[in-house]
């Protein structure tokens, strides 16, 4: 989206990566008449989450609310009014051209003859689970400075929903032309095999999906989608079991300092790893540590 006087519209970024940004905007214009003609930086996706906007591309107009995702293609132009008369907020996806294009091409391969252009759409249909999830990934983004989140969680969560949105437009348009598998069953297990072994050699890093992908040698959205066929996990969500379950043999063995075993984990934090193990197990990582101190005196006593 363009940019606009500090006072009408305004941004908040809400997380970067290599792969994808999300910010958060505010749109506090409310002229009915169309404002003067403006143009798109870049390849985006927008999804409200109050309010609405038309945009109007000479007699041609395309009103965009909260039941809508809209696609604003890279310098095209337009003009933008507010016909409620108020302003709008959403939240604006910026997907690397890379990824962007890979995404497009698993529903339509034409992509390739215009790959600056990968939009043939102005708006599509955001369903209600897409809209909820949207409004949760917004809310967890927003809690990042108290609680800590995961690199390889914001992109796999930024890129499905991407994905989502933009199949339901391909099908809504009538666009949707999927290519020939060109990839074998042998490639995808391939991929996914390798990604569990980088997953496990580096358990205590900040690892996002580009680093995975790079080393698998496969596309971020590709390797995403592939990996969670194959093992029945995203990505994120397979390594944070990864390091949970490493966790337990070290909290049965009596790990004293539960922020250093979590730090050690790739855990950003003793409370990180304290919520995820609780939400995992069901109980704390201490009263796991307290059973494993009880047997090992169990153990003690019998060996008299």
């Amino acid at each position: 989206m363009p940019t606009h006087p500090e006072e009408i519209l305004t941004y908040h970024a809400l997380y970067t990566s290599p792969l994808v940004s999300v910010s958060d905007y505010c749109c506090r214009a409310c002229q009915r008449e169309a404002a003067p003609e403006e143009s798109s930086e870049r390849n985006n996706v927008v999804l409200l989450r109050h309010g609405l906007f038309a945009r109007h591309f000479g007699k041609r107009h395309a009103t965009t609310d909260v039941n809508q995702s809209t696609f604003f293609t890279k310098d095209s132009t337009y003009r933008v009014s507010h016909p409620a008369g108020a302003g709008d907020r959403g939240t604006v996806f910026s997907v690397s051209p890379r990824v962007l294009n890979d995404m497009v091409r698993e529903l339509d391969r034409s992509v390739d003859e215009h790959p600056e252009r990968p939009f043939p759409f102005d708006t599509g249909p955001c369903e209600p689970t897409v809209f909820w999830r949207h409004r949760e990934f917004v809310l967890r983004l927003e809690e990042a400075s108290i609680r800590p989140m995961e690199p390889l969680w914001a992109d796999v969560t930024a890129l499905q929903l991407v994905a989502d949105v933009l199949q339901a437009a391909f099908a809504r348009h009538g666009k949707t032309r999927r290519p020939q598998r060109s990839a074998t069953d042998a490639d995808h297990l391939e991929r996914a095999e390798a990604a569990k072994i980088y997953l496990a050699s580096h358990l205590s890093e900040r690892i996002t999906l580009d680093d995975v992908a790079r080393a698998v040698h496969a596309s971020p959205f590709h390797l995403a989608r592939v990996f969670q066929q194959r093992t029945g996990a995203p990505v994120h969500r397979y390594l944070t079991r990864l390091r949970l379950r490493a966790s337990l043999e070290r909290l049965m063995d009596g790990a004293a300092d539960l922020t250093a075993l979590a730090l050690e984990l790739g855990f950003s934090s003793h409370s990180h790893f304290t919520d995820a193990f609780r939400r995992e197990f069901g109980c704390a990582p201490s009263e796991v540590r307290t059973r494993g101190r009880a047997l090992r005196q169990m153990s003690k006593k019998l060996e008299v």
